[in-house]
């Protein structure tokens, strides 16, 4: 199959992109603070829907593990699944968090400790206690129950009902019918692209100056919008290598090079810093939290409104929510020949899992720098910034120039997987059709990996990154609708199309 360019999606997307950027860069300073009412409006008002939606799509998942339909098989007979168990697992995990997990693995639970939930008092042992048990419940199967709906809808609708198109349109069409190729469809698609870019953007926008920032300390040199350019482009090298040789090739390495090198780094911090503290202290997190997940997914604080539920939760949902379809359709076009439990299970398991290693690890040995006080990473954070407390932390561990070298490649494996996965996506959205092994053109991968490094190249010059990461939270309104459409659609299809199922053994 000769995969085709959907020009009805491609050129609107192009467009928006390219008309979004300029009016960012003429209008910087004023577009910040509307998008930003926007989004503080989105998650005060609309923090029950966000949460209701997640706690239920939680449920639905646990439906669709146990219930009736779980050994129906993502393909045909025949169909094998194409990747490994861990190179399957490295990629859904690594096209999803990206930067963000070594980020806020070290950052949040700082956070929290000074501005604890449930009208705690900042700073007491109280606080201590939730420190890392609030970061593991955000990152965590709550997180992950967002990815996983829209990557059974899109793999059962491009493998058992043989749509040949990975559009979130297609994924809805069980409820929109007709309606899915038509206007409607094509404005869900477009949208779609959006939220990608969006979230990337907020990728790059922790990624570039997190990085920026390790490799000034390693080399003496004064952080500067010019080395940001520079990261940005050796990116871009990077991605535009893997994107290349597609997903089999590229993809697929980059991935297993990206697990193997962030468990080495987890297991170093483990050996080489309090590591009864950090195992102790992540079993005690774990089990608070699993304590307090009800109380956690649906807590707004309406009495108190310290905000606490709507600036941490309520945003995590909703950025979650809004790069969704990209994870969910890169999840799904990885996962033929796997049965409906094992997509979900695998995802919901190496997702959490990954997290919670990751704030285990990172989050525990920081919190015990700031509780022993060998270092005030509360002060760092508040004098300086949230990037100085990453280069506090990797400068007190043992060889602080190799743990920096390695922590500044692996988090630009990170990103490079990320980058590569979502133009990988946003080419598949605006292509036509496409076959169980077909790939989308070469040249359409790369353009959409050149342009979003372009968008961040010319944002990050003018100072208008953040402005994106915002935008594409507000994607995550119209988002909540799809997400009902694609459940629907998918309950609709699994009682409609039964003598489609071939069932995975027991």
């Amino acid at each position: 199959m000769n995969p085709k360019i959907d020009k009805s999606i491609f050129w609107p997307s192009l467009l928006l992109v390219v008309v979004v950027t300029i009016f960012l860069i003429i209008f910087r300073d004023t577009a910040g603070p509307v998008v930003s009412n926007m989004m503080t409006e989105i998650t005060f008002r609309l923090d029950w829907a966000f949460e209701f939606l997640t706690i239920g799509l939680f449920i639905i998942l646990i439906w669709l593990m146990v219930g009736r339909y779980s050994r129906v098989k993502l393909g045909d007979s025949d169909d094998k699944p194409e990747f490994s168990r861990f190179s399957w697992g490295g990629m859904l995990f690594c096209a999803s968090m990206g930067t963000s997990i070594m980020f806020w693995s070290i950052v949040e639970p700082l956070y929290y400790y000074t501005g604890p939930p449930f009208g705690i008092k900042g700073g007491s042992t109280e606080a201590a206690d939730y420190a890392v048990s609030y970061g593991l419940f955000h990152w965590g199967i709550s997180a992950w129950a967002l990815y996983a709906l829209p990557a059974v809808v899109m793999a059962y609708s491009f493998f058992v009902r043989k749509d040949h198109s990975l559009k979130i349109s297609a994924a809805c069409r069980g409820v929109l019918g007709k309606h899915a190729d038509g206007f409607l469809g094509k404005a869900i698609d477009v949208l779609v692209i959006w939220s990608m870019i969006g979230g990337l953007g907020t990728s790059l926008g922790l990624g570039v100056p997190m990085i920026s920032a390790v490799v000034s300390d390693l080399f003496g040199i004064e952080p500067s919008l010019w080395l940001n350019v520079v990261i940005i482009i050796i990116w871009t090298f990077i991605f535009s290598s893997s994107a290349y040789l597609g997903l089999y090739k590229g993809i697929r390495k980059l991935s297993d090079w990206n697990v193997y090198m962030a468990l080495g780094l987890a297991l170093f911090v483990i050996i080489v810093g309090p590591t009864l503290f950090i195992l102790s202290y992540f079993t005690n997190s774990l089990g608070l939290m699993l304590d307090d997940f009800l109380r956690m997914s649906l807590y707004t604080d309406p009495i108190a409104k310290s905000g606490f539920p709507q600036t941490w939760t309520v945003f995590y949902w909703a950025w979650f929510a809004a790069t969704a379809p990209f994870i969910g359709i890169f999840v799904a076009r990885i996962s033929r020949g796997r049965s409906i439990r094992e997509l979900v299970f695998n995802v919901l398991m190496w997702g959490s899992l990954g997290s919670w290693l990751y704030f285990g690890v990172f989050g525990g040995y920081a919190m015990d720098l700031e509780l022993s006080g060998k270092l005030s990473l509360t002060e760092i954070l508040t004098e300086q910034s949230e990037q100085a407390v990453i280069v506090a932390v990797l400068n007190s561990l043992p060889l602080p120039m190799v743990v920096s070298i390695f922590f500044v490649i692996l988090g630009f494996i990170f990103l490079a997987t990320s980058i590569d996965s979502a133009s990988y996506v946003i080419a598949s959205v605006a292509t036509q059709k496409l076959g169980p092994t077909t790939e989308p053109a070469r040249w359409h991968r790369l353009l959409w990996g050149v342009l979003l490094s372009a968008l961040a190249i010319s944002l990050t010059i003018v100072g208008g990154l953040d402005v994106v990461q915002t935008s594409s939270v507000l994607v995550s309104v119209p988002v909540l609708i799809m997400y009902v459409l694609m459940g629907l659609s998918l309950i609709k299809w699994l009682k409609k199309n039964e003598h489609l199922h071939v069932y995975v053994k027991k």
